[in-house]
């Protein structure tokens, strides 16, 4: 059976890959794995979010949940060095591999932590919460994701998610509407539709 990119602790053998990748115009060195989201390349979702992200007028810091192997967060914690950007991910390996690419990427205004969602995260407030949830582990478990997002957000604070039409996106729109004051779609693209929501 194949592992999903949400498990813990990933127990198929190590084969990591390196490559580079430019986002918002810098250019970065990732390294990614069997087992994490988006082996070979910076998948196209993670990459539209990336590019239609605008950080909110408050001050504050910005958490990456579910980073993976660090994409989102790292090309953000590069554009916006005023910010300080917290990652976390439930995959072990992958936050591993974040902890690397921040390293070969020379970026230092971040925060690394091995999180079930919320759970492993300081008690702190965000002025924006960014996701490209895991599909695949349920609506259940994406729409906690949402609430729990909700909670953790400073009064004007923006939760930016991106999600497939077809995955699921017109519901999330809707649970969206029952916290957030103000929701948004910004974007579409190719069926990926780029949600903000704030608070």
């Amino acid at each position: 059976m194949t592992e999903q990119y949400f498990t813990e602790q990933p127990q198929s053998e190590s084969n990591p890959r390196t490559w580079t990748f430019v986002l918002r115009g810098h250019t970065f060195t990732f390294t990614s794995d069997i087992g994490v989201f988006s082996k070979n390349e910076v998948d196209f979702g993670s990459r539209t979010l990336i590019d239609a992200f605008v950080p909110p007028e408050i001050e504050g810091a910005i958490l990456d949940l579910g980073c993976g192997y660090g994409p989102i967060g790292l090309s953000l914690a590069k554009a916006f060095p005023d910010r300080h950007l917290v990652m976390s991910d439930v995959n072990e390996r992958a936050v591993k591999l974040a902890e690397q690419n921040a390293k070969q990427n020379q970026l230092n205004n971040i925060s690394l932590y091995v999180s079930d969602r919320f759970t492993n995260i300081p008690d702190q407030s965000f002025a924006a919460v960014l996701t490209n949830p895991p599909i695949r582990a349920g609506k259940a478990v994406v729409h906690q994701m949402f609430i729990d997002s909700y909670d953790r957000l400073q009064v004007g604070g923006e939760l930016w998610v991106v999600i497939q039409k077809k995955q699921g996106a017109p519901s999330a729109v809707k649970k969206l509407e029952t916290y957030f004051a103000q929701v948004d779609t910004i974007t579409k693209n190719k069926g990926y539709h780029i949600i903000r929501a704030i608070k």
